[in-house]
C-alpha cells in the first residue's frame, strides 16, 4: 500500500504540473475516425510496401497499456474496446508541444493520435503518429504487467481494473452479450414475444425462494422484489398471448456461493398449445444454437477439465429411478416414506418437520445424483410436493409432469406442463400455506388474483426457467457465477 501511494503522490504532482503548463487533463470528447479492431482487421495482413502506399490518415482513442523510451522516439501500446495496436512517437513527426507531452504520459492515460500505418522490422502494425491529444489522466497506477491483477477479491471488486488488464475477462462478458442476443433471437424466430412484468410485486410466487421485502410509501403497502416473473407470464396466456417470454432479474435473500448470487439473470418462457415434451426438445434446439453462436459451432464444450457433449438427444430421466441408477438408493426405499427418512439421516440429512416424503427425495437426489450429472440430462417426474405449479402426471398423480436440465453437475433449466385448473391450483397454495405457517419461509403465499385469472381460463401450455448466469459459466469455462457478473454482491469492503 506504501508504495502504490508514493506512486499515486508521483501521479498527482505531475498532474499539477501539467495543468500548471496549461495542459487540459480531462478536455471532454474527441472524434476518432476508427476502432482499433478496424485497422487489424483491414489492414493486418498487408505487407509493409501496401502500406507504405497507403496515404490514408486514422484517427483511434484508447488507454496507454506500457511505454517504452529510446532517445527521441517512443513505442507505446494503445487498447480500446476491441483491440490493441502499437504507436511510435518520433519527436521530427511532431510539433515541440506535443512531443513534450508525450513524454509525460503514463501506462493508464487514454488518448487520441492520429497518423498512418506501417510496419516496424519486427513486422508489427503500426501507426506512425502525426498529432496527439490528452484525453484523460490516469491517477492510479495499473496493475503491474507482468503480474496482472490475481487477487480474486479485487478483481470482482475492482471491475473496471479487471477489465482493463485481462483479456480473457472482456472476452467472457462479450460471450456474455452474444448469448444474450442468440437467445432472443431464437426465441424471437418461433413468434415469442419479449415482454416485461414487475420487478416488484405484492406477492412473490413462481419459485420456492426467501424474497428481499421492501416498502412502498406512497401506497404504505409492503413489497418484494421478485423471486420470479412466472405468475405474471402466465396471466398474459390468459389475456391471448401464446408465446413469450422475458430475460431479466430475480432476486433471492439466500447465500452467496460459486453458484448463486441474490440478483441473477433468468429467461423464461411460456409457450401455449405445449407439454414440457415439446420444451425439451426446444431446449435443446436453444443450446445448439448456442453452440453454433458462440462455441465455433461445435457441440463438444470444454468446461473445468470435462468435455460436455451438447449433441442431442439427450439423455431423460426420471427422479425415482435417477436415485436407484445414479444415486443407489433401494427402490423399495422410494415409496416408504419412513424408510426414505432412514435413508435421508443416513446421509446426515435432517429434514424439516414441515417438509414431506417429496422434499425428503429431492434433497437425497440433490445430495446423490445431482453431482453427477455431469453431460446433459432431463430429470423428470418430480414429486408433487415441490411443484406447486406443475401439472399432476396423469399416469400417477403423485409427480408432475416436470423436468430439470442439469449440465456439470448444476441445475441449468426447469420447465413443466403448467397447472392451469384454478381448484387444483388453490388448494395447493393451502398446502403451501400450512407449510409456510410450519416455519416454511420458502414456500408459495396464497395469489387470489392469480387463482382470479386461472378462472377466465388459461390454455394449456407449459413453461420453463433457464439461468443465464449458468450458461454463461458453461460457454466460458468459468468456474464460479462471480466471473460471469460483471458487478457481484460481496461483503463490504474492509477499510484499511
Amino acid at each position: 500500500m506504501d508504495d502504490l501511494n508514493v506512486v499515486m503522490r508521483e501521479r498527482l504532482q505531475k498532474a499539477e504540473e501539467m495543468e500548471r503548463a496549461g495542459i487540459s487533463l480531462f478536455p471532454g470528447g474527441r472524434a476518432v475516425s476508427h476502432r482499433i479492431k478496424d485497422l487489424l482487421n483491414r489492414y493486418g495482413e498487408k505487407d509493409a510496401q501496401s502500406l507504405e502506399a497507403e496515404e490514408t490518415e486514422f484517427t483511434v482513442a484508447g488507454r496507454i497499456m506500457a511505454v517504452r523510451s529510446f532517445g527521441k522516439s517512443i513505442f507505446m501500446h494503445l487498447l480500446d474496446a476491441e483491440g490493441k495496436i502499437q504507436i511510435y512517437i518520433q519527436k521530427n513527426h511532431l510539433d515541440a508541444e506535443a512531443y513534450a507531452l508525450a513524454g509525460r504520459l503514463d501506462a493508464g492515460d487514454i488518448i487520441r493520435v492520429s497518423g498512418r500505418l506501417f510496419r516496424t522490422r519486427t513486422g508489427e502494425l503500426t501507426v506512425a503518429v502525426s498529432s496527439l491529444d490528452l484525453l484523460t489522466k490516469n491517477l492510479r497506477p495499473l496493475p503491474e504487467k507482468y503480474h496482472g491483477l490475481k487477487d480474486v477479491e479485487i478483481r470482482y471488486r475492482q471491475r473496471y481494473v479487471d477489465l482493463i488488464v485481462n483479456e480473457a475477462v472482456r472476452e467472457t462478458f462479450r460471450k456474455r452479450t452474444l448469448i444474450i442476443q442468440t437467445i432472443r433471437q431464437f426465441l424471437s424466430e418461433r413468434d415469442f414475444i419479449e415482454v416485461e412484468t414487475p420487478m416488484m410485486q405484492p406477492i412473490p410466487g413462481g419459485a420456492t425462494a426467501k424474497p428481499f421485502k421492501t416498502h412502498h410509501n406512497a401506497l404504505d403497502m409492503s413489497l418484494t422484489l421478485r423471486i420470479a416473473p412466472e405468475l405474471y407470464l402466465k396471466r398474459l396466456l390468459v389475456g391471448g398471448f401464446e408465446r413469450v417470454f422475458e430475460l431479466n432479474r430475480n432476486f433471492r435473500n439466500e447465500g452467496i456461493s460459486t453458484q448463486h448470487n441474490p440478483e441473477f439473470t433468468m429467461l423464461e418462457f411460456y409457450q401455449a398449445y405445449a407439454t414440457y415434451e415439446d420444451l425439451i426438445t426446444l431446449t435443446e434446439e436453444v443450446f445448439g444454437a448456442l453452440a453454433r453462436a458462440v462455441n465455433g459451432g461445435s457441440f463438444q464444450v470444454a468446461y473445468q477439465g470435462s468435455v460436455i457433449d451438447l449433441t442431442p438427444p439427450w439423455r431423460c430421466l426420471p427422479l425415482a429411478d435417477s436415485l436407484v441408477e445414479l444415486g443407489g438408493v433401494p427402490r423399495e426405499a422410494l415409496d416408504d416414506p419412513g424408510k426414505t427418512l432412514a435413508v435421508a439421516r443416513s446421509m446426515g440429512i435432517e429434514p424439516a418437520r414441515f417438509e414431506g416424503h417429496g422434499k425428503i427425495l429431492t434433497k437425497i437426489f440433490d445430495e446423490v445424483v445431482e453431482p453427477k450429472l455431469i453431460q446433459p440430462t432431463f430429470i423428470t417426474h418430480y414429486p408433487l410436493e415441490v411443484s406447486p405449479l406443475s401439472r399432476r402426471n396423469e399416469q400417477d398423480g403423485s409427480v408432475t409432469d416436470r423436468f430439470e436440465l442439469f449440465i456439470a453437475g448444476r441445475e441449468m433449466a426447469n420447465g413443466f406442463s403448467e397447472l392451469n385448473d384454478p381448484r387444483d391450483q388453490r388448494s395447493r397454495f393451502l398446502a403451501q400455506l400450512e407449510a409456510r405457517e410450519a416455519g416454511d419461509e420458502e414456500a408459495h403465499e396464497m395469489d387470489d388474483d392469480y387463482i382470479r385469472a386461472l378462472e377466465y381460463g388459461m390454455p394449456p401450455a407449459a413453461g420453463e426457467g433457464i439461468g443465464i448466469d449458468r450458461v454463461v459459466m458453461l460457454f466460458t469455462d468459468s468456474p464460479s457465477i462471480r466471473d460471469v457478473i460483471l458487478f457481484p454482491h460481496l461483503r463490504p469492503e474492509k477499510k484499511s
